[in-house]
């Protein structure tokens, strides 16, 4: 009897170790779409590395503007031919990888002009991207699972109408999943107030070209700061540590997989909101092979 409990006690307490290993998993996140040399979205999510991939960039919307996706080399939505991507876009999905379509970037023509405008942008991306209907879908048939936003210029008015729009189209079906991309410097210029609504899934915080609250030659003070103050009062299901995949993916901010593995990513991973890492982006990824240096430790 006693031998049984003792494997039982071992058994138990594999479980609940191997229950905490998962509970503590993150996720890594990466945007692709702006360099036609980073390899298509199926071979993307081929990889098996990625349990995001962000769709870059919706960057021209609002105000009355026709919508306009940009996905540099890869197609040319012009003359239809990003509706070929559906097949992609499925391929990804059926491999349990969320895909999202990211509306905004850092150059565009982009900004909501009134609390309407916004809503009739949330009416364009469901009919067009999400569950609705329309007979000029840019990427085909293929429903996405949510709406990015990462915002970084024209105004900071109703980006938390938007979102609360697109959180309504989730009672329509298939759950609308809402992520975004802010700067790290607390709170974001641009959407801190839609952040602050709740209705974000998942945050992944840009700590990339902000020195005050990025890593740096070993120090990660300021990065344990800002990540300790998003952590607190961003209400996100979960946080994302964002970063350049290459050193020449962003002006400041990488931090080498080494230090990462060894020194940042034990200083946040026991906060509760510990989602992974998103990386900018699948062209600097294929450059470093960075997801496969850091994939066994986030």
């Amino acid at each position: 009897m006693e031998l049984q409990s003792n494997r039982s006690l071992a058994l138990f307490s594999i479980v609940i170790t191997t229950l905490a290993a998962s509970c503590d998993a993150g996720g890594i996140a990466i945007y692709w779409g702006q360099n036609g040399g980073e390899g298509t979205l199926a071979e993307t999510c081929a990889t098996r590395n990625y349990d995001f991939v962000i769709i870059a960039f919706l960057p021209t919307f609002g105000n009355g503007q026709q919508p306009m996706i940009n996905l540099a080399g890869h197609c040319n939505p012009n003359v239809g031919e990003c509706t070929k991507l559906s097949t992609d876009i499925k391929s990804c999905q059926t491999k349990g990888i969320k895909v999202m379509l990211s509306i905004g970037g850092g150059a565009g023509s982009y900004y909501l002009a009134s609390a309407d405008d916004a809503r009739q942008v949330a009416t364009y991306l469901w009919n067009n991207f999400l569950g609705g209907q329309s007979t000029t879908r840019p990427l085909g048939d293929a429903v996405l699972d949510g709406i990015d936003f990462d915002i970084e210029g024209g105004t900071n008015l109703y980006w938390d109408v938007l979102a609360k729009s697109l959180s309504a189209s989730s009672s329509m079906g298939k759950k609308v999943y809402l992520t975004a991309a802010p700067q790290c410097p607390f709170p974001d210029a641009w959407i801190g107030s839609a952040l602050k609504t709740g209705l974000f899934d998942y945050v992944w915080v840009q700590f990339y070209n902000n020195p005050p609250c990025q890593y740096s030659s070993s120090d990660i003070s300021n990065l344990e700061a800002a990540w300790e103050q998003w952590t607190a009062d961003i209400p996100a299901t979960k946080i994302f540590l964002g970063l350049p995949a290459a050193p020449t993916a962003a002006g400041s901010g990488f931090i080498p997989a080494d230090d990462l593995t060894s020194q940042v990513l034990p200083s946040i991973k026991n906060s509760s909101k510990y989602g992974g890492v998103m990386l900018w982006s699948k062209y600097y990824d294929d450059q470093t092979n960075y997801s496969s240096l850091i994939k066994s430790d986030v």
